[in-house]
C-alpha cells in the first residue's frame, strides 16, 4: 500500500512540478526575449528543483523515529502491545498512548477509523446504567462521565474483544501488588489502572522514543526517581521498582496540582505541559483544561476512566479474562555474588525465558554481585530446589557463562557512576560535538532531551556521562552550599520546585518539599535558600 501510494504521489508530483515547469518558462518567454543558453539554464534549475523534490518524497516514506516532544513526558514513545498487526494503526504519530486508546484516531479491529473525541458510538447500555455502575465503584479520584468518556468505555468493552481479555488475564497478577505499592505510598489504589495505559501490563514494553517498561519511564525520569540503570540492570523493566518510582512520581504531581485528574494527565505530558495549558484555560477544572492539552494527552484521563469501569464491570459485558500461567506466589532471594539466568536454568529446570519474565530488569541475563545484593525471583515451586543447591549454582560452568574478559569489562562499564551535566549549547555547536564532548551518544542525547537534530545556541541539554570533561560542571551545573547538615540551594528567578529538583540526581519534589515545609499552596521567593538534601 506504501508503495502504491508513494508511487501516486510522485506522479503527482512530478505532474504538478512539470506544470510549474512550463509556467515559469512560457512567463520567461512572455516577459521578454530570452536567449537559448538563457533558457536551458532555467530548465536546468527547475530540472533540479524536481530531482530534489523527488528525493524529498522517497525518503519521506522512511519511518522516522521520535516524531513527538518528549518535554516531561514519562510516556512518549509508541508501541505495539500484541503481535497482530491489526491492533495499531500505522499511520500514528509516535506517542505510546496514540497508539493506543487515547488517541483521537484509532484502529478498530476491523480496520476502520475513529474519533474518540466526536464519535457517537451506541451501546445496549443506556448512560443511566454506565453513570450508576461508575458511582457504585467508589473510587477517591473522581470518575466524571460525558460522551467522550462514554466513547472509551464502548472501545474497551465492545471493540477490542481480543484485546481486552489478555489484560484483565494479566491484571489478576499485577494489580494487586500495585495496591500494595500505591498503599505503602498512601495513594488511591485506583491509580494501578496506569499500568494497563501505559503499557498493556508488559513489563518488557519500549516505546519508539525509548520510553521502557511497565510505566514507561524514560532514561532521565528513570534516574530522577531513583531507579538503577547500568550495563546490567533496568529497573525500568522491573514493574515492582518501577511501580515505586511512579508513585512518587503521582504523589509530586499531585502536590503540584492538587486535583487527581490534572495529575494523572501530567504523567503523559509532565507537568510543564499541563501548566501551559491551564494558564490558557484560565482555569483548574480538567474538562475546561481539557481542550489545551497536547492531542495525545487528551484521551488519557477519559482512558483512565474507561479501562477501570472495564476491570470493575467486564462481566456484565460478557468478557472472559484469558487465562494466564502464573505463579500463585513469588519468593524473592538477595544475590550478592555474579549469577548467570543459564547456571540457575541448566540445575533447576526452569527456562531462561521464565526467568526473564520475573526478572526482566536483568538485560544481559546477569544478576551482578555486590554487597548490597540484587534481588532474585522465582515461582514458589523453585525455592527449595534453589536453597538446596544455592552454593553449587554459583560455581555451575562458571568459566562458561562468565567469560572473564567480556564480564569484566562490562562489569567495569557499568560500576563507572554516571553523572548528571546539564550542558549549555554554544553558538556552531552540533549533536555530535557534543556527544564528542561528553563521550555518549547522538541518539542518547535525543532521548534524554527530547530533540531531534535541531539545537539552539543557549539551550540546554542534560548529559549522563561517566567521563564529563574537566571544563563541565558537576552534577547539575548549580551552585550549593551547605549549612546545619543540608545541602542549600539558593532560588533564582523563574524557578520553580518542580525544575530545581530536576537539577539534582535522585532528589525529587516530594523531598524537597517535605525538608522545607512546602506545600502546594507555597510561594518562592528568588535570593531564598531551600535545603535540597542531607549532607
Amino acid at each position: 500500500m506504501k508503495r502504491i501510494l508513494l508511487s501516486i504521489s510522485l506522479s503527482l508530483l512530478f505532474t504538478f512540478s512539470f506544470s510549474i515547469a512550463q509556467g515559469q518558462i512560457f512567463r520567461k518567454i512572455f516577459q521578454k526575449n530570452p536567449t537559448k543558453k538563457e533558457l536551458s539554464q532555467e530548465i536546468s534549475t527547475l530540472q533540479k528543483t524536481i530531482d530534489s523534490l523527488k528525493l524529498e518524497l522517497e525518503f519521506s516514506a522512511i519511518p522516522i523515529i521520535d516524531t513527538v516532544t518528549i518535554n516531561d513526558s514519562i510516556n512518549p514513545g509508541g508501541l505495539s502491545f500484541f503481535d497482530s498487526g491489526d491492533f495499531i494503526d500505522p499511520e500514528s504519530t509516535d506517542s505510546l498512548l496514540n497508539m493506543w486508546y487515547v488517541q483521537n484516531n484509532l484502529t478498530l479491529d476491523d480496520g476502520s477509523i475513529i474519533d474518540l473525541d466526536t464519535a457517537m458510538l451506541t451501546s445496549d447500555t443506556p448512560d443511566s446504567v454506565f453513570i450508576e455502575r461508575l458511582k457504585a465503584i467508589n473510587s477517591f479520584i473522581p470518575l466524571p462521565y460525558n460522551n467522550i468518556v462514554k466513547n472509551h468505555i464502548i472501545y474497551y468493552t465492545q471493540r477490542i474483544p481480543n484485546k481486552i481479555d489478555l489484560i484483565l488475564g494479566l491484571s489478576s497478577y499485577y494489580l494487586p501488588q500495585f495496591e500494595e505499592i500505591l498503599d505503602q505510598h498512601e495513594l488511591p489504589k485506583e491509580l494501578k489502572i496506569m499500568a494497563i495505559i501505559e503499557s498493556a501490563l508488559n513489563p518488557k514494553a519500549v516505546s519508539r522514543a525509548n520510553a521502557k517498561g511497565m510505566w514507561q519511564f524514560m532514561y532521565r525520569t528513570a534516574l530522577q526517581y531513583d531507579l538503577k540503570i547500568d550495563s546490567y540492570i533496568d529497573e525500568r523493566l522491573d514493574p515492582i521498582a518501577s511501580g515505586h518510582a511512579a508513585a512518587k512520581y503521582m504523589k509530586d504531581s499531585y502536590r503540584i496540582f492538587g486535583d487527581w485528574l490534572l495529575a494523572i494527565a501530567s504523567y503523559n505530558c509532565g507537568p510543564g505541559n499541563v501548566n501551559k495549558a491551564i494558564r490558557r484555560a484560565g482555569s483548574r477544572e480538567f474538562w475546561d483544561v481539557y481542550p489545551y492539552l497536547p492531542r495525545e494527552t487528551r484521551g488519557y484521563v477519559p482512558s483512565f476512566v474507561a479501562a477501570l469501569y472495564t476491570l470493575n464491570y467486564y462481566k456484565e459485558h460478557r468478557i472472559t479474562p484469558r487465562a494466564i500461567e502464573m505463579p500463585a506466589h513469588v519468593d524473592t532471594f538477595i544475590i550478592k555474588k555474579p549469577l548467570h539466568f543459564g547456571q540457575i536454568s541448566e540445575l533447576m529446570g526452569i527456562s531462561k525465558e521464565e526467568l526473564s519474565d520475573f526478572n526482566p530488569q536483568y538485560i544481559r541475563e546477569i544478576i551482578p554481585g555486590n554487597r548490597e545484593g540484587n534481588i532474585l525471583r522465582l515461582p514458589f515451586y523453585y525455592t527449595n530446589a534453589f536453597i538446596d543447591k544455592e552454593k553449587e549454582v554459583y560455581n555451575y560452568k562458571d568459566s562458561i557463562f562468565f567469560n572473564p574478559i567480556v564480564y569484566n569489562e562490562a562489569k567495569a562499564s557499568g560500576n563507572s557512576k554516571r553523572t548528571s551535566v546539564t550542558h549549555r549549547v554554544r553558538s556552531g555547536e552540533t549533536l555530535s560535538h557534543i556527544a564528542l564532548k561528553y563521550r555518549v551518544r547522538v541518539r542518547d542525547i535525543q532521548a534524554w532531551n527530547g530533540v531531534r537534530t535541531i539545537i539552539r545556541p543557549g539551550q540546554r541539554l542534560t548529559i549522563y556521562t561517566s567521563n564529563p570533561p574537566s571544563s563541565a560542571s558537576s552534577s547539575s551545573n548549580v551552585k550549593t552550599t551547605t549549612s546545619g547538615g543540608y545541602v542549600m540551594y539558593t532560588i533564582k528567578r523563574g524557578d520553580n520546585l518542580w525544575d530545581i529538583s530536576r537539577k539534582f540526581s535522585g532528589v525529587s519534589l516530594n523531598q524537597i518539599m517535605n525538608l522545607n515545609g512546602f506545600n502546594k499552596r507555597s510561594k518562592i521567593m528568588p535570593g531564598k535558600q531551600i535545603k535540597i538534601k542531607p549532607i
